[in-house]
């Protein structure tokens, strides 16, 4: 009892730091933990069509999509970071499924290992943005508990962190570059100002022996000019190739590499110039090995050309040249959503960083303020650390505005300087003197009521978790989720069909299906029976329609046209049999089969409602108030003719507990996917 009582007080004597760093440590494991729950949330197609979908695919030989990006004409993306990230664990990983299959007969790979192992990779790497943190605040005295909290505590880690995103890569390489630097700037600072000391010393001795001791001291300094110089450059290089606007987010910093030390005695333009020429020369072997992979890979680069020598600029592929070409085109780009300039700045900065968001652009406001009134001498030092973490957010910010496509993701590579120059605002509040230099009745009230310590301290950590445990909810399990219970759902279907039977689906305002994830074996390669010992080709039998956001009455014109081919093909010499699916959101039940009675089908067509996923909601169809429940429109399914009691093949929703009325049933039915099977009605012939 009395040792009880010890550990409880030793427990609540504990300080904020040592509270912060627990919470820290919770937050990273359920960093880890989410990936083998796993978010079943679909956030944006590219999570899977930029990397997993091509690598995966490859790899296993499965049915995959390839994009417009991965043409062999003019590919866009670069395959040698997803290839060195995916394709070689992939092996390990099948290696380690074969032995057990064979020895405790269990099958590891499967739709969720798909799924899961590639997340479990990036998740991984996403760790070293902490590290970053953590060796950046303890080379400059920072507080590194409250800063690794803000981070493992967002959203932006917790769902982009643990995805497959070229953006969660390009913010990890960002996080090393910047610790690189910083380091460098530091070291810098420190040699330098020792190396003036000492010649200081130097000119002022006044015997030999001790001119001698101190230039001993000044040659025992270390290097300092080009410190981390072929890491940095490899870095910038794997950068670009991964994302182009990696050189946006890396340009502030390299640029800051450059400038160590300038204005001193020791340090001249004559270094600076010698600084950017051997940094254009460490760059090049990082450069032309993803030059020579990229071509091998896209086959402009074969090895019977690299054996005969017979090699020309048309054998080399530079990714990110196409890749700027294209995005620069105003047009192209427009194709894909066009948005204002002002959306990254007023919209996806809060979105992302809420009150840290709110606070890096007031922070930087005053700082605008204070240039243009010449306030100089209250600005930070151009080669400070805060100069440095100010330029890595508002540069990139800048010029990504410019575009007309802008998305939330894009500025994924700003949450590390924005939370290591911010995040203890999140204990101190907004500011903690009056930053104004004019007494006006309205800044000092603004002052009073928001801005300081007193107004603001209590309330930023509490929104800041909430509104990070909100949007992890929303994005990680909420979004689209219902898109890879569909794809378990199809692999199970496929897996148990007849034999010399189709299965076709036709999908609706939700994100494109990821095929790899459904497992089915490729039709457009060879296989190996390793019974056999002989190579064949697999007859394609899963085929997959997506319409996006098509008006239902048109969607129902699709269904009749592919039903109609289906049954030629059924009533054929081959007499091909099919099934035929339709996934839609649970919102448009009604409405679905309103436009079945509209198209003059219902005669011969019957949708039966097979599984309803749960949680799912599609910004395409959201919920309605006076919705309907997906089982109103199959009879047949209820427990009752009149439509009460239990739907028979919906599922137990994981949102609520209990019903307090019909209603509140129907709407909260509608975050669901709908998975119909479709029947055709065939006239019998006559006896």
């Amino acid at each position: 009892m009395r040792i009880t009582k010890h550990f409880t007080q030793l427990w609540q004597q504990r300080s904020s730091a040592a509270n912060h760093l627990s919470t820290y440590f919770c937050f990273a494991a359920l960093r880890l933990v989410l990936v083998f729950v796993p978010q079943t949330g679909y956030v944006h197609p590219d999570e899977f069509f930029q990397s997993v979908e091509v690598m995966t695919g490859d790899h296993f030989r499965l049915e995959h999509t390839r994009t417009w990006e991965f043409n062999n004409t003019m590919p866009l993306r670069s395959i040698t970071l997803p290839f060195a990230l995916l394709r070689i664990p992939w092996s390990f990983y099948e290696f380690i499924a074969l032995y057990a299959r064979s020895y405790w007969q269990l099958e590891l790979i499967n739709s969720y290992a798909y799924l899961v192992f590639p997340r479990l990779i990036y998740t991984l790497i996403s760790y070293s943005n902490d590290w970053c943190i953590y060796r950046i605040c303890t080379l400059y005295g920072l507080r590194h508990e409250i800063r690794l909290l803000a981070l493992s505590s967002s959203w932006v880690l917790l769902v982009f962190g643990t995805r497959t995103f070229s953006n969660t890569l390009e913010l990890a390489m960002c996080a090393w570059l910047l610790w690189l630097v910083c380091e460098s700037m530091l070291k810098t600072n420190t040699v330098v100002y020792k190396k003036e000391y000492l010649e200081e010393k130097y000119d002022k001795a006044a015997s030999i022996s001790e001119r001698v001791k101190i230039w001993k001291l000044k040659n025992a300094l270390p290097a300092y000019n080009l410190q981390h110089l072929f890491a940095m450059s490899s870095i910038c290089v794997a950068g670009v190739f991964n994302r182009p606007t990696f050189l946006l987010f890396g340009a502030p910093m390299v640029f800051f590499w450059l400038l160590r030390g300038l204005g001193t005695r020791s340090v001249s333009f004559r270094d600076f110039n010698l600084r950017i020429g051997l940094f254009c020369l460490c760059a090049l072997p990082a450069l032309l090995l993803f030059i020579f992979c990229d071509s091998l890979y896209y086959q402009h680069l074969t090895v019977g050309e690299l054996h005969m020598l017979q090699l020309g600029i048309d054998n080399f592929v530079f990714t990110p040249w196409n890749f700027l070409k294209y995005n620069l085109d105003s047009a192209q780009t427009a194709t894909h959503g066009v948005h204002p300039c002002y959306v990254h700045l007023l919209l996806n900065i809060p979105l992302l960083f809420n009150v840290l968001g709110l606070a890096a652009m007031l922070s930087f406001t005053q700082l605008l303020l204070r240039f243009f009134c010449a306030e100089y001498q209250l600005l930070p030092r151009f080669q400070s650390i805060v100069s440095l973490m100010s330029g890595a957010i508002f540069v990139p910010l800048f010029f990504l505005s410019l575009i007309n496509h802008q998305e939330p993701r894009f500025l994924l590579p700003l949450t590390f300087p924005l939370l290591l120059l911010h995040a203890p605002k999140l204990i101190t509040g907004f500011s903690a003197s009056y930053p104004f230099q004019t007494q006006h009745p309205l800044l000092r009230w603004l002052y009073k009521r928001l801005l300081c310590s007193k107004a603001s301290a209590p309330h930023l950590l509490r929104i800041w978790y909430v509104c990070n445990v909100l949007l992890t909810l929303f994005f990680g399990f909420i979004h689209q989720a219902g898109v890879f219970p569909l794809a378990q759902r199809m692999e199970h279907m496929v897996a148990t069909k007849p034999a010399a039977t189709n299965v076709h689906l036709l999908t609706s305002h939700i994100y494109s299906l990821p095929l790899h994830l459904v497992n089915v074996p490729s039709s457009r390669v060879q296989h190996f029976n390793p019974h056999t010992l002989q190579r064949y080709r697999r007859q394609r039998d899963f085929f997959v329609y997506e319409y996006g956001g098509l008006a239902l009455d048109t969607l129902m014109h699709k269904v009749k046209l592919i039903s109609a081919s289906c049954e030629l093909k059924r009533n054929a010499a081959q007499h091909l049999r099919y099934k035929l699916y339709l996934a839609i959101p649970a919102t448009l039940s009604s409405e679905l089969y309103e436009a079945l009675d509209r198209s003059n089908a219902s005669s011969y067509l019957h949708f039966e409602l097979l599984s309803v996923f749960y949680p799912h909601l599609s910004t395409e169809a959201f919920p309605r108030l006076q919705g309907r429940h997906p089982c109103d429109v199959d009879a047949p399914h209820w427990t009752h003719d009149d439509l009460r009691g239990t739907c028979a093949v919906e599922q137990a929703p994981t949102l609520s507990f209990s019903y307090v009325s019909r209603q509140f049933s129907s709407f909260m039915h509608q975050f669901g996917l709908a998975l119909y099977e479709i029947d055709v009605h065939r006239k019998r012939p006559a006896i």
